[in-house]
């Protein structure tokens, strides 16, 4: 009797400790209910409240999280209302990691957006031209809060709309001059009538390696010309700073501009305007669209995941998987204007100096301080966390971004597509306190981004909006591994390691850009690199990356100035060896030392070539949509 009563004992603490252990899967669903215990067939709505469930379980040292905690979420769309914020009390242990993954078989969306319905046909609307009138449609603007929601962009069952321009697909004016004592620019007179009376009107500006966004103050129309004067601050930013500034050349033409945000400029399908007079959006359908049924969001969020941490106490341990993160915001070019030095790094105060020199460069000739655009996910003073096989897309700034105080840290499989700027961005690049051509070298290197691995992701369609993003940006890194990943359908450059236009050695080294596939780059900008460089890096080697398809940029300042691989201002101590490019088409801009160039061009072996890319595991994501 007593051995078979240890037996039961025994049985009913394994049975216990069986439940415990399921315990650690928290499971979320749409249909859910957040005061559910997160089990399998009672799942929890939300996913932060089955993080703090999570959170909760590992401050009261639950047993059952010795193996692990996963957030397991099923199919469908989870809008959020502020971002999904993950804190140093969430972290894992290696033993016991916290994972926010998909169920089996699930595409689970953590959405930024909001739904926009009750679409209907429109009658007449002062202002529309001819061409539109009895085409387009209007539905109420979100209100949030009692205010009306602003965004920049709208996406129709998944696709960009197009916000409202005068000049349609790739077509774009000239401008005529640029006064930057008046800080005002003359442009050709737009056709359309009632350009000029347009409230909230924007000017597009294409400028070597970078656009700006520029909110129009006054027009004065003089026959076949037109005066514009600009909003502060971004009139004296724009006027003041030396690079990149508009060009103007009777060889190769002026700066290229569009304008945008007007209900006049609404004149083919696609298009789209938010009327905050009349709190309505119009929008002219696509022949394959009907907005009875359509999907239509707009962006609300600009994050949607922050994993935040301090130097002292970081996030450890957690991890994504499988999940879909979708439509972002960004309005600072709403309210503010947009004028970026490069990467899409805005500038925040830039002038050119009345007498040249830095205490890092006695030639430097201006000074800037600049901003970071936000991340649909963001990341600071974290450790081991990562991202594998999630999607980011539609969104209007940057995709993912690894800001600060990171080590040790993936991004595996993931796709990106349709990002506003720069699809994946890491380390730091000059806070608004640091001059941006100072060499960076903190005290402590935990401020650092160190050992990030960004290892077969695909990153098609990105930098749509703000021209002079990129693939792949990477400022003040070490130790950071890009290998084995696609870039392709992109404005400017595919792959950017280094900041500071700084020959003096900083804090970057040892960083490695591996067996890349960069295709089809600089569709828009030039004087660009599908490999590009800045600053002294010692110990980083650039090796075994295929480059091809430079785009003919039409509206390129200097049409010969586009190259496979660019090492840029104070490239030093980096080994560049056994790239394949279609040509030996390489610059070196003012470089530092101890370069190193071995094999590189088209005598690069197939072998090589046939080698880069998405590995055969990873191939299947570019189907992923």
């Amino acid at each position: 009797m007593k051995t078979l009563f240890n037996y039961a004992v025994l049985f009913s603490l394994f049975a216990c400790f069986s439940i415990s252990v399921q315990a650690a899967d928290i499971y979320v669903a749409p249909t859910g209910s957040d005061a559910n215990p997160g089990t399998e067939d009672k799942p929890m709505a939300s996913v932060a409240m089955a993080l703090r469930k999570a959170r909760e379980m590992r401050r009261l040292k639950d047993p059952a999280v010795a193996n692990g905690i996963h957030i397991i979420v099923a199919n469908g769309v989870y809008t959020f209302w502020e971002p999904l914020f993950v804190r140093p009390e969430d972290s894992g242990t290696p033993e016991s990691p916290t994972i926010i993954e998909a169920a089996p078989g699930a595409r689970p969306v953590f959405s930024g957006g909001m739904s926009v319905k009750g679409w209907r046909k429109a009658g007449k609307i002062a202002g529309l031209p001819a061409a539109a009138q009895g085409k387009v449609w209007v539905a109420d603007a979100p209100v949030e809060a009692g205010r009306l929601l602003d965004f920049r962009q709208l996406w129709i069952n998944d696709q960009k709309a197009i916000r409202a321009r005068d000049r349609n697909a790739d077509s774009m004016n000239r401008i005529l001059s640029w006064n930057h004592q008046t800080e005002q620019c003359w442009i050709p007179t737009p056709k359309t009538p009632g350009w000029d009376k347009a409230a909230g009107l924007e000017m597009v500006i294409h400028q070597w390696w970078a656009i700006a966004i520029l909110r129009i103050k006054s027009v004065s129309v003089k026959g076949d010309s037109a005066l514009l004067s600009f909003h502060q601050p971004e009139s004296r930013i724009q006027s003041e700073h030396p690079w990149p500034a508009p060009w103007i050349s009777q060889k190769t033409g002026n700066s290229a501009f569009f304008l945008t945000n007007a209900i006049q400029f609404l004149d083919e399908p696609g298009e789209w305007y938010l009327d905050v007079k009349r709190q309505q959006i119009i929008y002219w359908p696509r022949s394959n669209e009907d907005l009875r049924t359509a999907q239509v969001t707009a962006p609300y969020l600009q994050n949607i995941v922050r994993v935040e941490g301090t130097i002292d106490n970081p996030v450890a341990h957690v991890s994504f998987k499988g999940i879909d993160f979708k439509y972002t915001t960004w309005l600072r070019p709403s309210q503010a204007g947009h004028v970026p030095l490069q990467a899409g790094m805005y500038l925040l105060d830039a002038y050119k100096l009345k007498i040249p020199g830095t205490p890092d460069k006695r030639g430097l000739e201006n000074q800037g301080w600049i901003g970071r655009q936000p991340a649909g996910v963001e990341l600071q003073y974290v450790r081991n966390t990562g991202f594998e096989r999630c999607n980011f897309s539609h969104m209007a700034a940057t995709g993912l971004d690894y800001i600060k105080g990171t080590q040790y840290d993936t991004i595996i499989g993931c796709t990106f597509r349709d990002i506003g700027g720069t699809a994946i961005q890491a380390g730091y690049f000059s806070d608004p306190a640091f001059e941006t051509h100072l060499p960076y070298n903190p005290a402590d290197s935990r401020e650092l981004c160190r050992k990030l691995t960004i290892n077969n992701c695909f990153i098609t369609n990105c930098a749509n909006e703000d021209w002079g993003c990129v693939g792949i940006s990477a400022g003040y890194v070490q130790g950071i591994n890009i290998e084995h990943n696609e870039l392709s359908d992109l404005p400017y450059s595919g792959i950017c390691v280094g900041w500071g236009w700084t020959k003096t050695i900083n804090a970057m080294r040892n960083n490695r850009v591996h067996a890349n596939l960069v295709h089809h780059y600089a569709k828009h900008m030039y004087d660009v690199g599908g490999l590009y460089t800045l600053s002294a890096q010692p110990g980083s080697v650039i090796s075994e990356n295929y480059v091809h398809t430079i785009l003919k940029a039409p509206y390129a300042h200097d049409p010969n100035h586009f190259f496979y691989m660019y090492l840029d201002e104070g490239s030093a101590y980096i080994t560049l060896k056994d790239n394949y490019c279609e040509e030996d088409k390489f610059m070196k801009n003012s470089n530092g030392p101890g370069n190193t160039w071995d094999n590189n061009g088209p005598k690069v072996a197939d072998s090589i070539k046939n080698r880069a890319g998405l590995e055969e595991a990873y191939k299947g994501i570019k189907n992923v949509k």
